[in-house]
């Protein structure tokens, strides 16, 4: 029994997908946080490339996971910023600990 190619991507998609969403809920640190929301944004990028080449539209998948490459990226450094300016008020990058961060 051979496995097609689009059976193959779906497996990747949700595997990825799934582990970005378990990693998401399960992390306290936000770093973590931060690669999980990494891992979650490659499914997209792989499903949105295999909806493309399923289609026959290569170029609009490829541009489509160009754009949330872009984003994602966006995401990571304003996330990895934020994490930086709570470690230095804070002294901690535990997302429990953002509580205190009340005035």
């Amino acid at each position: 029994m051979q496995i097609s190619l689009a059976t193959l991507s779906i497996i990747g998609v949700l595997g990825l997908v799934g582990i970005g969403l378990y990693a998401l809920l399960a992390a306290e640190h936000m770093i973590k946080v931060i690669i999980a929301l990494q891992i979650m944004a490659k499914g997209a990028i792989m499903a949105f490339v295999a909806a493309g080449q399923v289609n026959g539209q290569v170029n609009t998948g490829q541009s489509l996971a160009l754009t949330v490459i872009v984003a994602d990226t966006i995401v990571a450094v304003v996330g990895l910023s934020l994490a930086v300016q709570a470690r230095r008020f804070i002294g901690s990058m535990n997302i429990r600990d953002l509580s205190n961060l009340k005035r």
